[in-house]
């Protein structure tokens, strides 16, 4: 006689809800790589600081998905997943990335602490902002995503009139209401976006490992899709309104 099949377990069960607070905990951890990447941003050890911030972006990457799966807000309701994980992006996302910036001596020296200060004054409104993201999953304005923007800096070092200007627009794109992909969960083309994502990862990992010494080719393919992350959905849209 075939003994029945165990019951599954309840999707509540202990192990359940333990996995669930260890998602919060993985979230959490991103704010530990953000003091290593800061670390090694107050000895000016550039590469050392990206990679911490990019193991801090694959944590990001992988934490969203798990907590979906798992239902970690029904599990564990007495933790903000979404609190927890503003804290850690506005870290490793803007705080770090802003001090490198002006730090890098890369800007302006007169103006540099005022664009640091512009960096973290408007991506803390801008992750207060209800409308940061639409509900296709697409950013409203530039996402802040500062930790993109200081490595652009420095794989391109252009003249320090030049990164001002530049760290000044994105300051005011932030509040520009035009929509910037989120490569992951748009689903328009998400194929292509992952396998952009894809290409970016492997070149950026390549241009620390040369420590930004890459040639035009490299920088050329980094820039563009920046500008196809960037300027993508508006570009379509224009197109869109031609016809």
């Amino acid at each position: 006689m075939t003994m029945p099949d165990p019951p599954a377990p309840p999707s509540d069960s202990r192990t359940m809800r333990a996995a669930a607070l260890a998602v919060h905990w993985l979230t959490a951890f991103g704010a530990g790589l953000a003091l290593l990447a800061l670390f090694e941003a107050v000895r000016a050890h550039w590469v050392g600081m990206f990679v911490w911030l990019g193991v801090a972006l694959v944590v990001d990457g992988i934490d969203g998905p798990l907590a979906r799966w798992l239902n970690v807000q029904r599990l564990q309701p007495n933790w903000s997943g979404e609190v927890l994980d503003l804290v850690v992006d506005f870290l490793t996302y803007v705080f770090v990335p802003a001090y490198a910036i002006v730090a890098s001596g890369l800007l302006l020296p007169i103006i540099g602490p005022l664009l640091g200060v512009g960096i973290v004054v408007t991506s803390a409104m801008y992750f207060a902002d209800q409308r940061m993201k639409c509900d296709d999953h697409h950013f409203r304005g530039f996402p802040a995503l500062w930790n993109a923007a200081a490595f652009y800096l420095f794989l391109v070092q252009p003249p320090p009139v030049a990164a001002s200007v530049a760290i000044a627009a994105l300051i005011v794109l932030t509040f520009v209401p035009f929509r910037v992909i989120h490569p992951v969960r748009v689903q328009r083309w998400r194929w292509f976006n992952l396998a952009l994502i894809a290409i970016w990862a492997l070149l950026a990992g390549w241009t620390m490992f040369k420590d930004f010494e890459v040639g035009a080719p490299v920088q050329i393919v980094l820039c563009m899709i920046a500008l196809y992350v960037l300027f993508a959905d508006l570009v379509i849209r224009m197109l869109k309104g031609r016809r």
